[in-house]
């Protein structure tokens, strides 16, 4: 019962802490048009809006993306669609993400600047596909199967 009630007290602040984000994306959102998608990796989901600019910047949850994505592997996995060098032009991208993990996210992140890059010109497909970004990994966790430890993992053998 206590292990319920846990559970549920944790689920409401998840709803608490994503409406915060969602408030602060509000605020830091520039006016004007915007072209979103969704990008999904694991249980990763972001969505992502792109604001043309004057320079190439990024915000996820409101936080700028390098202090979001600490290493400079996942801020690079982050931006790496946008600052390919066929886009041409320069962009301001808001990403809300949730779920998952930093990498997943960042890879997340990824997919769904290219396919609002796409969105945008047509042309730009070839080169994002050829790059890879514009492949949803569908990889996922296996789930869990009744009388094993994992999903494969069996119990120990004991002969007594």
């Amino acid at each position: 019962m206590a292990d319920v009630k846990n559970r549920n007290v944790t689920k409401r602040n998840k709803k608490t802490v994503l409406r915060k984000i969602a408030e602060i994306m509000r605020g830091q959102a520039p006016k004007g048009k915007y072209t979103e998608t969704v990008g999904r990796r694991k249980t990763a989901t972001v969505r992502v809006r792109l604001y043309e600019a004057k320079s190439n910047s990024m915000t996820v949850n409101g936080i700028d993306v390098k202090e979001y994505f600490k290493t400079e592997r996942l801020t690079g996995i982050a931006m790496a669609s946008l600052v390919t060098p066929e886009v041409g032009q320069t962009y301001q991208v808001t990403v809300l993400a949730k779920g998952s993990g930093q990498n997943a996210q960042a890879e997340a992140v990824r997919l769904g600047v290219a396919r609002a890059l796409v969105e945008i010109n047509e042309e730009l497909r070839g080169t994002m596909k050829h790059a890879g970004f514009l492949k949803r990994d569908p990889r996922s966790v296996e789930r869990k199967k009744f009388g094993l430890r994992k999903a494969r993992k069996a119990p120990t053998w004991v002969k007594r």
